[in-house]
């Protein structure tokens, strides 16, 4: 991946394009880490809908210990969602440039300890699905939390309900027959829709692969994504390191003979 193209998916300067980039590759990793997840648990972690929904029938049937269970997936996605929005204005108030780009090499390393620690936690009877659903759902709300506050809320890439129903809305706009012409034509937005099926698709690749990566490789099959996203993370991150070591050089002055 050539630097500056890797410098403008993650980095302090934002374009439309970068957003839609990195938010196809995103919604990628997203659909792969779930469709593994839920080989490794049998449980879905990139949405709330369904554990929120859960969480209410084991209520009211009585399954408290499910009902906590929920409610730590449901804190995990919400802390998860926090760590992001505390990293990027820790970076930002210092002046650095890799606030998007911190979270996702947070993520990375995440990944990477539950592709390597998997296969032991799995050991580890009545506490290995309760960690790795708290895990991934924490993952999955670091990385929601990047791109929505990246691209200003307009993309998702952890759960596709929206993104499927914005879909349906501009396929409503573009079979509509606008027969008066006296009144406003309603219209489509073709680029929006493209985006959106990109998005999409990536996801459904992403859990293809996913699934696929993880009936074969186990739970080893995390590195490759933890590797991707440390090549989009990367050259920010390094770039504020030099910065930091600048500022520190000329705070101290220069060097005495």
């Amino acid at each position: 991946m050539p630097i500056n193209y890797a410098r403008s998916l993650t980095g302090h300067r934002r374009t439309v394009s970068a957003n839609r980039h990195l938010g196809f590759t995103l919604a990628f990793v997203a659909g792969a880490t779930n469709a593994g997840g839920f080989l490794a648990v049998k449980q879905y972690t990139s949405h709330m809908t369904g554990i929120v929904s859960a969480m209410a029938d084991n209520l009211a049937l009585g399954g408290y210990d499910l009902v906590l269970d929920a409610a730590g997936a449901i804190v995990s996605f919400v802390l998860g969602a926090a760590c992001t929005a505390v990293m990027v204005n820790y970076v930002r108030r210092q002046r650095l440039y890799s606030e998007y780009a911190l979270p996702l090499l947070l993520e990375a390393v995440l990944l990477l300890l539950f592709g390597v620690l998997g296969a032991r936690l799995q050991s580890v009877q009545g506490l290995f699905i309760p960690i790795t659903v708290m895990l991934l759902c924490f993952i999955m709300g670091l990385q929601n939390a990047v791109i929505t506050k990246l691209s200003h809320a307009e993309i998702r890439t952890t759960h596709m309900t929206g993104i499927v129903t914005d879909i349906g809305i501009e396929l409503g706009k573009l079979a509509y027959w606008n027969a008066d012409r006296n009144l406003p034509m309603v219209m489509a937005n073709r680029e929006r829709l493209r985006v959106l099926g990109g998005l999409l698709c990536c996801f459904f690749a992403g859990g293809v692969t996913g699934a696929v990566g993880f009936s074969r490789m186990g739970f080893i099959s995390t590195v490759p994504l933890a590797a991707l996203l440390c090549l989009l993370a990367i050259v920010p991150t390094v770039d504020d390191v030099v910065r930091v070591v600048v500022r520190i050089r000329k705070k101290r002055g220069p060097a005495r003979g």
